[in-house]
């Protein structure tokens, strides 16, 4: 039976070969190492947050963008049981897109939970100009949008473009937030 992970490489790999890319290339343009791209898109690993984040600055595609093709057709309706949900275990990251999957609507709301003590960082946006608006369910969270640090709590929300590195971190407390994307 095929397994998320096994669309999700499958999907990486024709994204690549459409590009017209070699494994080296995508290297050279992602920052990702050949070895680990070629072990996500054999399936023999699930990519992590940061690899994710990297591939889709390379092809200039939000994750979601990237997930979306290994997902069901558009339907108006999805429910809490039929939510995408990824897990990155190595970053305590979980990341459930909440939103229908679609092609050709661009608003969407991702749901994440990272766990106490974590780091994300992301180099580059997938999509330079990108708008967020990130507001805090519960938990704290330190949000670096290139050098500007802010410090959110449960009902913050933060409002932003994104032009460059981004990173979220959490101190004792786990954080949960959601973020639209438009």
């Amino acid at each position: 039976m095929e397994t998320l992970n096994d669309r999700l490489a499958e999907r990486l790999k024709q994204v690549r070969l459409m590009r017209g890319w070699s494994l080296q290339e995508l290297a050279d343009v992602s920052g990702v190492s050949r070895s680990t791209l070629s072990r996500v898109e054999n399936a023999e690993v699930s990519p992590t947050a940061d690899t994710l984040g990297s591939l889709s600055t390379a092809y200039q595609m939000t994750i979601s963008q990237l997930l979306a093709p290994i997902e069901a057709p558009f339907t108006p309706l999805i429910k809490a049981a039929e939510q995408s949900v990824w897990h990155d275990a190595d970053n305590g990251f979980s990341r459930k897109v909440m939103s229908p999957p679609s092609g050709g609507l661009s608003a969407e709301v991702v749901h994440c939970t990272l766990d106490a003590y974590q780091m994300i960082a992301y180099a580059a946006p997938s999509v330079p100009g990108h708008e967020h608006h990130l507001v805090m369910l519960s938990g704290t969270l330190s949000v670096n949008i290139g050098d500007e640090e802010h410090h959110l709590e449960a009902g913050d929300c933060l409002r932003y473009q994104l032009f460059g590195s981004s990173r979220f971190q959490t101190g004792v407390d786990p954080a949960t937030y959601l973020i639209v994307l438009v």
